[in-house]
């Protein structure tokens, strides 16, 4: 079963390694590399472009039990830098053959077929962009084609939610003036918006604008009940707009257990895609692991391991036709009507 999966740190983890990227993502190193994405069928998927505050992977050794402050907001050329760094690291490995650069559906199924990790560049976090939004326009003819307009830190477009639990996203105002300005140009230019991260606020202000809801890596609020996740209300909202809302693997965000103590079980990402399902409809769920961004729930150490995840969901009793269509069908049908090829 081919995998296409809403949400990856792969390129900010290469980057933060000071390695050639071509030779780390060509050895057993990180969640993605060429021979794991091999071994477990991971096709492609949607590939973040992320300024982190140090040369370094998030640490989510914060958690278990506790709560995380909102980080400190970036300047935009800080954060520039490791995004223009990060998109060229995409470029080498494009390059290499080892993935390929999509925008469109077309581009994504051509790739599956010919075993060639299908990309789509994603922001998370505008932060990079100016107020002109000539930096977007930019972006978008490099080829980016999704965008979140916040990570969990201030910015100018609106706030993200921090890290926090026994709380849902209610943590802040919503987009500002700029903000909207930002996410009108993103809908002319077909890019997807992704509120993950976003207050929910935020989300509904995104609604009220007229596009699809997505969460690229996004889980229930019920069984986990932290900021980062989506209320019933919001699921509601991705299903009834033709969104997408993508599992996270973050042993955190799966249940109230992991939050507590950082481990979680492929059990729970099916109980997780029960409640996702029945609160967003199964045409609007799909995976967005966070791999090489997050920590993995027990039995999946990277994406060489997804086939496991894939016959437990048979055993839980998903048919052939909705495994498929949380593998990969619901996210290509997805981008097919958001960009109309």
């Amino acid at each position: 079963m081919q995998i296409f999966d809403g949400h990856n740190d792969a390129l900010s983890r290469l980057w933060c390694s000071g390695e050639d990227p071509v030779a780390r993502f060509t050895r057993e190193a990180g969640h993605i590399n060429r021979d794991a994405a091999k071994r477990g069928g991971f096709a492609g998927g949607l590939f973040a472009l992320y300024s982190p505050q140090r040369r370094t992977a998030f640490d989510f050794r914060g958690f278990r039990g506790g709560n995380m402050p909102l980080s400190t907001p970036m300047e935009q050329g800080p954060a520039l830098q490791p995004v223009i760094a990060e998109l060229g690291i995409a470029r080498r490995l494009a390059d290499a053959g080892l993935i390929r650069l999509c925008t469109t559906v077309a581009e994504i199924e051509a790739a599956m077929a010919e075993g060639v990790i299908a990309a789509v560049l994603h922001l998370e976090g505008a932060e990079c962009i100016d107020p002109e939004l000539t930096v977007l326009d930019a972006l978008y003819h490099a080829g980016l084609r999704s965008l979140g307009p916040v990570w969990s830190r201030p910015t100018i477009w609106g706030d993200g939610v921090p890290f926090g639990h026994g709380r849902d996203g209610d943590t802040g105002p919503g987009l500002t003036e700029l903000g909207r300005k930002l996410i009108a140009r993103c809908k002319e230019l077909g890019i997807v918006v992704d509120t993950s991260h976003l207050t929910m606020k935020g989300f509904w202000d995104i609604a009220e604008m007229g596009l699809p809801m997505v969460a690229t890596h996004s889980n229930a609020w019920d069984l986990c009940q932290c900021t980062r996740n989506l209320t019933p209300a919001q699921l509601k909202a991705v299903g009834e707009t033709g969104g997408m809302a993508g599992l996270n693997f973050a042993t955190v965000f799966l249940s109230e257990t992991g939050w507590s103590t950082g481990r979680a079980t492929i059990d729970d990402c099916l109980r997780q895609l029960d409640a996702m399902i029945e609160g967003a409809g199964e045409d609007h769920v799909g995976l967005g692991s966070d791999m090489d961004g997050a920590p993995l729930p027990e039995g999946i150490s990277d994406c060489g391991d997804l086939p496991a995840l894939v016959q437990a969901m048979r055993d839980h009793g998903f048919g052939d036709a909705l495994v498929e269509k949380l593998c990969h069908g619901n996210w290509l049908a997805f981008l097919r009507r958001q960009w109309g090829s």
